[in-house]
């Protein structure tokens, strides 16, 4: 991720390249590796799938308007369960799930500053996705600041972590109805 010169927003809605804006400033993005295209790819199929002829919808690599020109973000995956803030150019308000899928370049930028604005905003539920480390955090907002639910990986469990082990992930939206297999997100 790396600053660039501030610009009217205008521009910004007719530059090629990836942007976000955050407190105010642009921000380029680093385009997505193969991993993270997959991982984020599978987890919108998944949602995708899942949601036919439910109110809420998936979106991925759509601008979302927490503040206009102030807070403009480009989540991997988002799950927007109110129409209203669906127009034809973008969305505007708090998704009820942000999904993120880490890149080298930007791991510390979403688990810190765009971590802290989700929770702000009141998004409900945040997955941070790890390609390389086949992990996935699930954050929940509770009291107004987000806890870690759990955190899945995909790796063999020993008997001390056992417990802390699953295959599946599934979400506070949508009870035990929903679950991914990471292995149907991580595949090789």
């Amino acid at each position: 991720m790396h600053k660039i010169k501030k610009r009217k927003i205008d521009e910004f809605y007719l530059s090629e390249e990836r942007l976000e804006i955050l407190n105010g400033e642009i921000v380029g993005m680093a385009s997505p590796s193969p991993a993270h295209a997959m991982a984020s790819g599978n987890i919108f199929g998944e949602f995708h799938h899942f949601l036919k002829g439910k109110r809420c919808r998936v979106f991925t690599e759509t601008d979302i308007h927490l503040e206009y020109e102030w807070n403009v973000f480009r989540p991997d995956v988002m799950i927007i369960c109110n129409p209203e803030q669906i127009t034809d150019k973008r969305i505007s308000g708090t998704p009820d799930l942000v999904v993120e899928v880490l890149s080298p370049s930007t791991t510390n930028y979403d688990r810190t500053t765009k971590k802290d604005i989700y929770e702000k905003y009141g998004v409900k539920e945040l997955w941070i996705v790890t390609p390389k480390e086949k992990a996935i955090e699930v954050y929940l907002l509770k009291d107004g600041a987000y806890k870690l639910d759990f955190a899945y990986t995909d790796f063999e469990p020993s008997e001390e972590t056992e417990e802390h082990y699953r295959l599946e992930i599934t979400t506070t939206l949508y009870g035990d109805d929903f679950k991914i297999k990471l292995t149907d997100i991580f595949e090789s």
